[in-house]
C-alpha cells in the first residue's frame, strides 16, 4: 500500500523583544525610511536570552498541543537552520531532550533559506517509506548571533524566529511535485560563519567571518532561477498559475514579491506577505507565513487548497513544493 504524508499542525514562535528600524537607527546609520522603501521591513524580533533550540522547543510543544499528540509519539523531528546552538549535539537533538520525543531520531538539515523547504521535502519521503507514522519539521533561526551589527547593508534586514509543521502519514496524496536545486559555484553570494583551519599544524588561522551578502546577485537569482523553477512546477502539473491559492515564497524582501507575482503572471494578494513585522528569518520565513495564514482563515488545512511553498537563499539554494494543504 502507498504510504503519503500531510501537513496537519502547523505553529510558529518570536521572541518577545521587537526592535525598530527607529531602534536600528540609534546605533548605525541608517533610517526608517532607508529601510522601509527598500525592503518593506519595519521591525524585527532579537533574541534577548533564547538560543535557536529555545525558539524551535517552543514550536514543537505548539504542535504538540494542537494535536493532542504525545511527545513519544513522533518518529522524527527535522531542524532546519543555519544558526544552531552547537554543531553537536544539534538543535534538533536539543529540540528531542527538551520535549521529552525519546522515541524520536533527530537531525538538523542546513540549506539556509531553503532549509524548511528540503527538510520538509525529506520528511515526507521518510513518512511515504512507509516507515514512519510522523514528525516535526521545523526552521528556526537566531539570526542576530550571526550579524555584523555595524553593517547596515545586512544588519537591517534579519530577524530571529521559528515555524513548523506536524506532519503525519495520509491515505491520499498531498505533495503533489517538487524541485530542488543548489549552485555551489554562486554560494559566495550569501555566506556565513566560515571557519578556518585554525590548528597547530595547519597554515590558516582560526576565524568565524559574520554573514556577508551581495543584495544585488541574490535578487537576480530569485528573480530568474526561482521564478523559473516555479514555473516549470506548474507547467510539468498542467495546473494554470492561477489555479494555485496561495504562493507562500521566502520573505527576504516587499519588492522582491512584488517583481515575483508579475512574473508568475499572478495577484500580488496571492503572495501574502510578513516580512514588515519579522525580516528575513532565513529558514523560518516559510513555516511562519504559513502558520500566520492559517491563523487568520486563509489557509484551512483541510486539504482543500493547492499551495506553492518557495525558500530561496544561501547555498544559493532553491526549492519548492507544490502541496494540498
Amino acid at each position: 500500500m502507498t504510504a503519503f504524508a500531510k501537513i496537519s499542525q502547523v505553529a510558529h514562535y518570536l521572541p518577545d523583544q521587537c526592535v525598530s528600524n527607529d531602534d536600528l537607527a540609534k546605533i548605525m546609520d541608517t533610517s526608517d525610511e532607508w529601510i522601509r522603501s527598500r525592503t518593506g521591513i519595519k521591525t524585527r524580533h532579537i533574541s534577548q536570552n533564547q538560543q535557536t533550540s529555545d525558539l524551535a522547543t517552543e514550536v514543537a510543544k505548539s504542535l504538540l498541543a494542537k494535536s493532542g499528540l504525545l511527545a513519544t509519539d513522533l518518529d522524527f523531528i527535522i531542524v532546519a537552520t543555519i544558526t544552531p546552538d552547537s554543531m553537536m549535539p544539534s538543535t534538533a537533538a536539543r529540540v528531542q531532550a527538551n520535549i521529552g520525543a525519546q522515541k524520536a531520531f533527530a537531525f538538523d538539515l542546513v540549506a539556509a533559506c531553503s532549509g524548511f523547504i528540503f527538510a520538509l521535502s525529506t520528511a515526507e519521503k521518510l513518512i511515504a517509506s512507509g516507515r514512519y507514522q510522523r514528525g516535526l519539521v521545523i526552521g528556526a533561526e537566531v539570526l542576530s548571533k550571526v550579524l555584523n551589527w555595524e553593517d547596515r547593508r545586512t544588519a537591517v534586514l534579519f530577524g530571529d524566529g521559528a515555524g513548523g509543521v506536524l506532519l503525519e502519514s495520509a491515505t491520499t496524496q498531498h505533495f503533489l511535485l517538487e524541485s530542488q536545486h543548489t549552485d555551489g559555484t554562486r554560494g559566495q553570494a550569501l555566506q556565513s560563519s566560515y571557519q578556518g583551519l585554525g590548528s597547530p599544524y595547519s597554515e590558516e588561522e582560526a576565524s568565524d567571518y559574520p554573514l556577508q551578502m551581495d543584495g544585488r546577485a541574490v535578487f537576480d537569482f530569485a528573480m530568474r532561477d526561482v521564478v523559473k523553477s516555479i514555473k516549470s512546477v506548474l507547467d510539468e502539473t498542467s495546473l494554470p498559475a492561477e489555479k494555485v491559492d496561495y504562493f507562500l515564497l521566502h520573505q527576504a524582501n516587499d519588492r522582491m514579491l512584488d517583481k515575483m507575482a508579475k512574473k508568475i503572471g499572478v495577484s500580488r494578494e496571492k503572495l501574502p506577505a510578513n516580512m514588515m513585522k519579522y525580516g528575513n528569518t532565513s529558514a523560518a520565513s516559510v513555516p511562519i507565513l504559513l502558520s500566520e495564514c492559517v491563523n487568520e482563515g486563509r489557509i484551512k488545512l483541510d486539504g482543500s487548497q493547492t499551495i506553492i511553498l518557495s525558500g530561496f537563499g544561501g547555498g544559493l539554494t532553491w526549492g519548492v513544493l507544490l502541496v494540498k494543504i
